[in-house]
């Protein structure tokens, strides 16, 4: 089981003490918690997959996904798709896949649905979703 520790107490277990803790703490003022942030690929999100393209026609069936620029691309229903980042927010690894149900870290085990949202105890950190758009055998995904 692990715990939780302060920012404060790790920075003082690393050594960081009197001026030198002083000044990571003024250095780090834009550092934040990303409790509630999603986590995604750094670049904008915006590309089309041609399903008629081998590469990419396992989309044509329901449960099937490809990964294409770390975002899960996923077929959830015979007239939808979901998209995320592969980009795991438990501890940033490239790992998240789609199962057939919801999307899986195969890391650490971390599930999240359709939207992005932690849907188990491994984090309670959304990852980053997109819309996608069908038209014809072109599927659009973006931001």
């Amino acid at each position: 089981m692990s715990t939780k520790i302060q920012r404060h107490e790790f920075l003082k277990s690393l050594g960081f003490k009197g001026a030198s803790l002083l000044a990571v703490y003024c250095g780090a003022a834009s550092l934040s918690s990303c409790e509630n942030e999603s986590v995604g690929p750094a670049s904008a999100i915006d590309f089309t997959l041609d399903l008629s393209n081998a590469a990419y026609s396992v989309l044509n069936t329901v449960g099937k996904y490809v990964i294409y620029n770390q975002v899960v691309v996923a077929r959830v229903s015979s007239t939808s798709f979901a998209a995320v980042t592969q980009i795991c927010s438990h501890e940033g690894r490239a790992q998240v896949i789609f199962n057939g149900t919801n999307f899986f870290c195969t890391a650490h085990g971390a599930t999240f649905s359709m939207t992005g949202a932690p849907t188990s105890a491994v984090t309670n950190k959304a990852i980053a979703s997109y819309k996608t758009a069908l038209s014809g055998t072109t599927l659009r995904v973006y931001a």
